[in-house]
């Protein structure tokens, strides 16, 4: 893994834009990050305002590339468009174009009045219809997808590695049991949870409000930033993040629901979805924020109790 240190990133990430873009670059600031990356919002001469994403494993700046294509000529809604990516024994890192606004996790966002935030989840669901009007002919890999059945693929890649990787990470103290506990008893009853989608859809994966962007003032949705696990998928798959954080607030799963039919289980199926990718997230990445942790376990241990 790669380090995240901002005293080893800020000078040696004009270097990076320099070679690439082969003009010079200044760091204005970071813009954030998570388990996986952080970015920074860097000025150029040519290219105006770009922003440099850092991440800790190797190859993940291809596959983002790889996936702002994909879902960038297949959503209305502007995304970042590829500049560069490099790596070398010290970084890895991805350079694109720069949207605007900020994104809907800041607080000012908050006070909008319901008529703006009805308008704004309408905006944002038709962006991702947009996507799950894309059909595939296998799940998995975006770009080398090799399962006939969806729940073959998350049950083999996804749930056996967050369950074989989380039990040493639980019997060492790292872990709460009691969420381990939950995991494996909403896996048991696997089948009756996660209903076959009809063909696999493209998703973005990780589409929570922090990934959202809009105007401040207006509320009005400027673009979709930092997929992440983008697959072909079931379609559900891609709701449990705009559940996240406030995304409640803004009424995004509510008017999902509205706007496309669900499946019988896909509450359920959200919180299981969630709750795996947390811990999915924390082994890969060693970052934890337990405070999620704790949420989608809470949610799914009601959900399943009313099942």
């Amino acid at each position: 893994m790669f380090t995240l240190d901002n005293n080893v990133l800020i000078p040696q990430l004009p270097k990076i834009a320099e070679l690439c873009l082969g003009e010079s670059a200044q760091i204005l600031r970071c813009l954030g990050g998570g388990s996986f990356g952080r970015a920074y919002l860097t000025q150029t001469q040519s290219h105006g305002k770009i922003v440099i994403k850092a991440y800790r494993v190797p190859g993940m700046n291809d596959a983002e590339a790889f996936q702002l294509e994909l879902l960038g000529k297949n959503t209305r809604v502007p995304m970042p468009k590829a500049l560069f990516a490099h790596t070398d024994d010290t970084a890895c890192v991805l350079g694109m174009s720069y949207i605007e606004g900020k994104n809907t996790m800041m607080p000012q966002f908050l006070f909008h009045s319901k008529k703006k935030r009805k308008v704004f989840a309408a905006s944002v669901v038709a962006g991702m219809l947009d996507w799950h009007a894309v059909t595939g002919e296998k799940y998995g890999d975006l770009r080398e997808p090799k399962y006939s059945s969806w729940k073959e693929f998350y049950h083999t890649e996804i749930v056996n590695t967050v369950l074989e990787g989380m039990k040493p990470l639980m019997e060492q103290g790292k872990f709460s049991r009691k969420q381990y506990d939950t995991l494996i008893c909403a896996t048991e009853r696997f089948d009756e949870i996660v209903d076959e989608p009809s063909e696999p859809v493209l998703i973005h994966g990780d589409l929570n409000i922090a990934n959202i962007m809009a105007d401040p003032h207006s509320l009005c949705l400027t673009g979709f930033i930092d997929p992440f696990n983008s697959l072909w998928a079931d379609r559900e798959y891609d709701l449990f993040q705009i559940q996240n954080m406030w995304g409640n607030w803004f009424g995004l799963y509510e008017e999902y629901k509205r706007r496309h039919p669900v499946t019988p289980h896909c509450d359920l199926k959200t919180a299981y979805y969630a709750a795996v990718n947390e811990a999915l997230a924390y082994w890969r990445s060693g970052v934890k924020f337990e405070s999620w942790h704790k949420l989608w376990d809470s949610r799914l241990r009601k959900a399943l109790a009313q099942m």
